[in-house]
């Protein structure tokens, strides 16, 4: 490559250009690799946790999907019936519910990552106990690290009590931010709440489209 004087040709530029634009393609490639394959890990160590009774009553470990690369990563409460079932996140009537709403705001499901407090279903769809809650959350907040989001929203009252390390009521919650390790932290109400209570279904989008501001 030839570069003369402060004027190089522009051929040369183009030349230079292309290969800086194949440097940086290859390091932003392996930056998504390495999260794919610590998220890979996990999921696999998780697979073998059996802390808790419920681990053994498990269809499927829902570990969690979306793009490891997002600046928005959402956390709800537990696996479901259909969760359990098919070993994803948020794919029953709230799941729906939740692409509907992100759609409402311009975001793909695809492209935000989503995981919940626990990976397995607790019996009858009932609340997660504190020591499922204790056991499970060290896998999270792993997660958390890997991802690394610019944003971590969380949907209903468990997942935000962890979030923002309190016990107040969602209501005093939902629509507030707080700042950790560089993360935006905010939340709203849980889907299912939503299919209980259409009429919230506004505030959750006010919730989320303020808290996507603190990140713009």
């Amino acid at each position: 490559m030839r570069l003369q004087n402060n004027s190089p040709p522009v051929s040369d530029l183009l030349k230079f250009m292309k290969y800086a634009n194949k440097i940086m393609g290859f390091q932003w490639t392996a930056a998504r690799s390495d999260k794919s394959t610590e998220l890979f890990k996990l999921n696999n160590d998780l697979k073998k946790c059996r802390l808790c009774t419920i681990a053994e009553l498990r269809h499927n470990l829902v570990f969690g999907e979306g793009d490891p690369n997002s600046d928005i990563m959402f956390i709800g409460e537990g696996p479901g019936e259909k969760e359990d079932l098919t070993g994803r996140p948020f794919v029953g009537r709230a799941g729906k519910l939740l692409d509907q709403m992100l759609s409402s705001v311009g975001i793909k499901r695809e492209s935000v990552y989503i995981a919940n407090i626990i990976k397995c279903r607790p019996p009858g769809n009932r609340n997660p106990s504190n020591e499922e809650i204790s056991n499970c959350t060290p896998y999270l907040k792993r997660q958390i690290e890997i991802i690394h989001p610019k944003l971590l929203f969380g949907l209903g009252k468990f997942a935000s009590s962890y979030l923002f390390e309190t016990d107040a009521a969602m209501g005093k919650l939902r629509g507030t931010h707080i700042k950790k390790d560089g993360i935006i932290i905010s939340c709203s109400y849980h889907p299912a709440y939503l299919l209980r209570n259409p009429s919230a279904g506004n505030l959750f989008i006010d919730d989320l489209k303020k808290a996507i501001k603190c990140i713009e």
